[in-house]
């Protein structure tokens, strides 16, 4: 029972810890991008939730600066993909910065960057950074098993 009790303590004192609260933030902001922007297509609370200098670092997809830039993409993955889902599976929050793993789940049901349709599921595995500045994602890094996503589609073997 002793012991039962010595971690709460250190539970609750790690709890109450200021950077604890910012941290706790930073999650839900990378919750709501996920559920909201790419699992329902709300693409305007990219307006609130980027900066309007956010830059996205992924090589694959090139984009303007701020929201957007990023809108037309967003809109053009749920349209190939109209069940896209990103189910997240670790979150790793500090003060200023949140790293996040998901599975994206989709059916290729329209063209995607010039792919055709292939009408075949996807389920890929992705490292996701986002640089939180004053409350809203500034920056982000995706890193996405596109040669499983590829071989899923199809498209090669």
């Amino acid at each position: 029972m002793k012991r039962w009790w010595s971690l709460l303590f250190f539970f609750a004192l790690a709890c109450s810890q200021p950077g604890n609260k910012q941290r706790q933030q930073n999650e839900k902001i990378a919750l709501l991008y996920f559920e909201e922007v790419w699992n329902k297509g709300n693409v305007d609370l990219l307006d609130s939730l980027l900066t309007s200098d956010y830059i996205n670092h992924t090589p694959s997809v090139p984009t303007t600066a701020g929201p957007n830039g990023l809108k037309p993409i967003v809109t053009a993955i749920r349209k190939a993909f109209p069940d896209l889902q990103f189910i997240i599976k670790d979150v790793i929050a500090t003060d200023d910065q949140i790293t996040v793993r998901t599975i994206m789940t989709g059916t290729q049901k329209d063209s995607l960057f010039g792919i055709p349709p292939t009408n075949k599921p996807i389920e890929v595995n992705q490292i996701n950074i986002e640089k939180i500045r004053e409350g809203r994602i500034a920056e982000h890094w995706r890193v996405t098993d596109e040669l499983t996503m590829m071989r899923q589609l199809g498209l090669v073997k």
